[in-house]
């Protein structure tokens, strides 16, 4: 049973992340979304710490002092920020946190809301996914910019809702492709 709940959750939340995607106009990304969930070495992890209400990584960590999945599945996955951290030459061999390519930064500010509402459920606001970002702030090593970036969505999101900040997405960033200015 666990299997099969943990198969409708990963579907419900790239479900999610795919209909974001697409009213964006990011099709690919919304297509390839997490697809290594699927794979048998997150999939069967998932299930055996499947709760429903948080990720299974998260029980798998408490339990093993790390998750073999998430491992597996930051490294595939190039909208987490923990696939871009380095070592940065430039500031003495440091780990550093590398600036993210604007589309996975836009799959990362997706992805946030769409487990926020698989999580979630009925308690969703469009406040939640910025109150998870700022639990966990303290720890992320990423980039300045992207850092940036990310905070811009979520702050405008919380502040203007969905439909004001997908339209800035569409007409801002996607249409030119690039970060706007500022």
């Amino acid at each position: 049973m666990k299997a099969l709940d943990h198969l409708r959750t990963i579907n419900h939340h790239k479900g999610q992340v795919m209909k974001n995607c697409f009213r964006v106009g990011m099709y690919k990304q919304g297509l390839l979304h997490d697809l290594s969930k699927y794979n048998p070495v997150e999939f069967f992890v998932g299930c055996k710490y499947y709760q429903g209400n948080r990720s299974p990584n998260a029980a798998e960590r408490e339990a093993k002092g790390y998750s073999s999945a998430w491992l597996h599945h930051k490294g595939r996955n190039k909208h987490h920020f923990e696939y871009w951290i380095d070592v940065d030459m430039d500031r003495g061999y440091q780990i550093a946190g590398m600036q993210m390519p604007v589309k996975y930064v836009l799959e990362m500010f997706m992805d946030r809301i769409a487990a926020s509402k698989t999580y979630l459920k009925e308690n969703y606001t469009d406040k939640s996914p910025l109150e998870y970002y700022k639990r966990t702030r303290k720890v992320m090593v990423i980039h300045p910019k992207t850092r940036r970036q990310l905070e811009v969505l979520l702050v405008m999101l919380a502040k203007e809702g969905e439909e004001e900040t997908f339209r800035y997405i569409r007409e801002h960033i996607i249409k030119r492709k690039s970060w706007p200015k500022g």
